[in-house]
């Protein structure tokens, strides 16, 4: 039998089930790897040994009784810091959150997890209230990547892919306004999905609106569609919440692709930067979707850069969640944040609703264009992770980050599904990912789609060097 530390979170439950293992051993493991390893990465920002240890002995008990509360009782789970979690703070990366609270409620997938059983092993790193793709902040610092310490793990969810990729945890929660989940799932060798909006719950509503999700994120496919059976289930205090479908993401997952329809469009038709090596390995992961019998057209979904509208909706938000700070509060946000923030007050209501009509009209235009594709195939972002402290390695104006992720936020506009699966490695040895964009509310095909791919070209076993 593997480390535990390498093992997924479906034979992690095996081993509870089987009594080789025990929860409490496997939960000791992981935060004896955080102590001793996380000074490198810097992918926690809140690590509570006491209650963590509490809920896997909680867990051990259910599973020697024959009891599990689902697969995932007992199993380690790190929760991005943008999530209520009861008792802990939610600081969001920002020096402006009292660290006091109080801290009395859980966000709904928390509370999933919670009813599940399984163990939450910390809150993850985020740069300040989510705002860009990479993940450094002034409360918490540089997070970096264990593939190379030197570049970026990526974010929002940085701190939740950096801790999969370091084996400190089988599962974290992560949210997606414009790429989150995906950008460091495709940087770090991992998978996110970005769920249907509204298919897993929400509370309380970002200030971004209905541009952020929240998602699975792990080593595995498998392992994401065993977390989503949990956060799908709904939350009253979300009032954009899907209705309840009782669906087994984990049971739908050896589904074939021999006769889908794939539209790959390697440049959504306007993209003009992008790293050849990046191009070239999602080209040939498009290539193993042919080779497993789907019918592959290169052809690209209408319309031109949607930047524009997401770039007013996206500052909106900033603007409005924190344009009203003191001036002291505003010298203590990054730089670059509280720039957006400037940026976004500015924006008129005219100009954000005229924002929001050309999103719906491209929306429209997705889901007509999706009528004849089960999936949409595209790189998962323009460049592999870049050095740490940059905000963009194309460009450096007020759309830095937007620059590099062309093919990310276009979905958060849609609301689609979408997911980053790992495709190869560059030659310097950097993860690179090929995005899944399925027909909106088809989250179990995006999921069978990624397993499919995941099963003719596995990359999830390999490990960081010294992890």
């Amino acid at each position: 039998m593997a480390e535990p530390h390498e093992m997924t979170a479906a034979e992690l439950s095996r081993a509870y089930h089987d009594g080789d293992l025990s929860p409490v051993e496997v939960t000791q493991g992981f935060l004896a790897r955080i102590e001793a390893l996380d000074s490198e990465v810097n992918a926690f920002c809140l690590i509570d040994s006491h209650t963590t240890l509490a809920q896997a002995e909680a867990s051990a008990q259910r599973w020697q009784e024959g009891d599990p509360l689902s697969p995932l009782d007992g199993v380690p789970v790190a929760v991005k810091d943008l999530l209520l979690t009861k008792g802990w703070a939610t600081r969001r990366g920002s020096l402006t959150v009292d660290p006091n609270g109080p801290w009395n409620e859980d966000a709904p997938t928390v509370a999933r997890l919670k009813e599940a059983g399984a163990v939450l092993i910390g809150k993850t790193t985020t740069p300040e209230f989510g705002w860009k793709g990479c993940t450094d902040s002034p409360l918490t610092g540089i997070t970096r990547n264990p593939w190379n310490k030197a570049k970026t793990p990526g974010g929002s969810s940085g701190g939740s892919s950096a801790a999969l990729a370091a084996r400190f945890c089988p599962l974290a929660l992560g949210t997606d306004g414009g790429g989150s989940i995906r950008i460091p799932a495709s940087f770090t060798n991992t998978y996110g999905l970005k769920p249907s909006f509204g298919r897993v719950a929400a509370y309380p509503l970002s200030p971004f609106g209905t541009l952020a999700h929240v998602g699975p994120m792990s080593r595995t496919v498998q392992d994401s569609a065993m977390l989503m059976n949990v956060i799908a289930r709904p939350d009253p205090r979300d009032w954009f919440n899907l209705p309840y479908e009782p669906t087994d993401y984990a049971a739908g997952l050896e589904e074939s692709m021999r006769g889908k329809r794939i539209a790959y469009s390697p440049r959504l038709g306007w993209v003009k930067k992008i790293v050849p090596e990046v191009e070239e390995l999602a080209a040939k992961a498009v290539k193993r979707f042919e080779a497993m019998g789907a019918h592959v057209e290169q052809v690209d979904p209408p319309a031109a850069d949607t930047g524009d509208i997401f770039q007013k909706l996206w500052w909106s938000g900033a603007g409005f969640a924190l344009g009203n700070l003191s001036e002291a509060q505003k010298e203590k946000l990054d730089p670059g944040l509280r720039r957006m923030v400037e940026e976004g007050v500015k924006i008129g209501k005219e100009t954000y609703l005229a924002a929001n009509l050309a999103r719906g009209a491209y929306g429209s235009a997705l889901r007509v264009f999706m009528e004849t594709y089960d999936f949409l195939l595209t790189p998962a972002l323009a460049t592999p992770a870049f050095d740490v402290g940059l905000l963009s390695p194309l460009d450096d104006d007020g759309q830095a980050w937007m620059a590099w992720s062309p093919f990310s936020y276009p979905f958060n506009l849609t609301q689609q599904p979408a997911a980053s699966v790992p495709c190869g490695f560059t030659r310097d040895g950097l993860p690179v990912g090929l995005q899944i964009v399925g027909r909106m509310f088809d989250d179990a095909g995006v999921l069978a789609a990624s397993a499919a791919y995941e099963m003719a070209d596995p990359h999830y076993e390999k490990t960081p060097k010294g992890f």
